[in-house]
């Protein structure tokens, strides 16, 4: 049983190191199935960070036209600001359920690119993950989505939005406390809600967008970049 054990070990193991084998070879090059699949991800994940990108720029064009609007004129109400607020949540969460369907094709782009290109560049450095096979190949017999929904949110706030409302936020205060005509917090005033009301309820809500940001909790994205690895000179 334990020699039988061992041989199994071993055809294992030859079987990983011969994985990229050729695959850069001068003649041959990354070409192959492999190589077309990998192609294929490429294209998919491309198409989906356009959707990505298109979602942020819709959300800036119209933050700057909200913007705009708020500041020509001291007539204009300062709630304007808040609606744009709710405007880029629907921006965002739709940004989000993309990102999630972007992760698909990035978790499997990356998995080709460490345990192929990386071991076919490099075979030295060993499988970063010797089970990739399997999953990948579960992967494409039932997608499924990786990360949760509030992960998502809290992504495209660390990366987007959370800037975008802030820019909001300071423009709301600057406007009920530089532009209004009457003193903090009744210029904050919304028809019969009290403006001490209306502050309350705009700080609980950027508080929780905070929270959801710096939630790190859950984070399953596929080696989603984190952190800066400057060169120095």
């Amino acid at each position: 049983m334990s020699g039988s054990s061992n041989d199994e070990v071993d055809a294992t193991d030859q079987e990983h190191r011969e994985v990229g084998r050729g695959l850069l070879d001068e003649e041959m090059g990354p070409s192959g199935a492999m190589a077309h699949l990998y192609r294929g991800e490429i294209h998919r994940m491309r198409f989906w960070r356009e959707r990505l990108d298109r979602t942020t720029n819709w959300a800036v064009i119209i933050l700057a036209a909200i913007l705009t609007w708020a500041f020509s004129s001291e007539t204009n109400p300062h709630y304007v600001l808040l609606a744009g607020t709710a405007i880029l949540c629907v921006f965002m969460i739709i940004e989000a359920r993309r990102y999630r369907g972007y992760d698909i094709w990035r978790s499997r782009m990356r998995s080709l690119q460490k345990n192929v290109f990386a071991y076919g560049l490099d075979p030295s450095q060993g499988l970063e993950d010797r089970d990739w096979r399997v999953k990948l190949s579960k992967d494409y017999r039932e997608p499924r989505l990786k990360v949760s929904r509030m992960e998502a949110i809290a992504h495209r706030l660390r990366r987007v939005y959370l800037p975008l409302f802030s820019v909001l936020l300071g423009a709301w205060v600057l406007r009920i406390l530089a532009f209004a005509n009457l003193p903090w917090p009744e210029s904050a005033a919304i028809g019969q809600i009290p403006g001490s009301v209306v502050t309350a309820i705009v700080g609980l809500g950027y508080f929780g967008l905070f929270v959801i940001a710096l939630n790190r909790k859950t984070w399953l994205a596929e080696t989603e970049l984190m952190t800066e690895d400057l060169r120095k000179k």
